[in-house]
């Protein structure tokens, strides 16, 4: 695809669930402000709402998607094997957000990342079968079963890197700007295998990250240390912190940028 071989400027969009939602506001401030995005890669969260913007889904139709979602709406659980959620409400769901759009669909190129479970080693996507691709990249361990493309096991793209800023680099970005919405240890119910789930899942990639994001000209950091993972009640409220963090770097982005 010769899209990834120009220069360009390019947002890593990170993953961190509920938390992830910062990231269309952010886009919201970008895009209000005219600031050119030739390449957008997400994880987990990310790659859910990058494919939305750059297959040219309107952010106030996002927002409205974000208000409106409940944890319920991708919750089937099953008798444990791979996982403890089915995961066909969350392939639903997914489909429904993004108007079910294929990768041809994408107005700004998009790469998507995502981890084999079998070796360890990251993987990314900028063609295939974009809902699975997506799937794949939001399915957390332990939560959802492993997505099966081209023979691999693949899960949650922010088991690796929350914040695919490597990806951005390897692709050919010359400016790029990390979306960061990190990890606030939150208190949890010992006996509530949820919030322990997603607390030790964002344990892992935490210290990976504070390196990944020095390689990023700009780094956006949402101030969510009151929202934990599963908080997709404060959509409105995690959207607004999102558009102020933006808010804050978007006069260094445009002298950096010269727009």
């Amino acid at each position: 695809m010769n899209w990834f071989r120009k220069r360009r400027v390019t947002v890593a969009l990170g993953g961190g669930s509920a938390r992830g939602l910062a990231n269309i506001g952010v886009l919201k401030i970008l895009q209000q402000h005219k600031i050119p995005i030739d390449l957008v890669v997400g994880s987990s969260m990310g790659s859910l709402i990058g494919a939305a913007y750059s297959g040219n889904i309107p952010i106030e139709q996002m927002e409205k998607y974000a208000w409106e979602f409940k944890a319920q709406d991708i919750t089937d659980i099953t008798m444990p094997r791979f996982a403890i959620m089915k995961g066909k409400k969350l392939e639903s769901k997914i489909k429904e957000l993004t108007n079910n759009m294929k990768y041809e669909d994408c107005k700004i190129p998009l790469a998507i990342t995502a981890t084999d479970i079998k070796t360890g080693d990251e993987v990314i996507f900028t063609s295939g079968d974009l809902q699975k691709i997506i799937k794949a990249s939001c399915s957390w361990p332990g939560f959802f079963p492993p997505v099966k493309i081209d023979g691999k096991l693949l899960s949650d793209g922010g088991l690796r890197h929350s914040v695919p800023v490597k990806w951005a680099k390897k692709l050919g970005a010359t400016f790029t700007i990390a979306v960061k919405v990190g990890f606030a240890p939150q208190k949890i119910d010992e006996n509530n295998v949820f919030q322990t789930l997603f607390q030790s899942f964002q344990i892992m990639g935490e210290e990976l990250d504070k390196y990944q994001s020095l390689q990023a000209n700009v780094v956006i950091e949402p101030n969510l240390d009151n929202v934990n993972q599963l908080d997709f009640d404060k959509a409105r409220e995690i959207i607004l912190i999102g558009e102020v963090a933006c808010e804050r770097e978007i006069k260094r982005i445009k002298s950096l940028l010269r727009v």
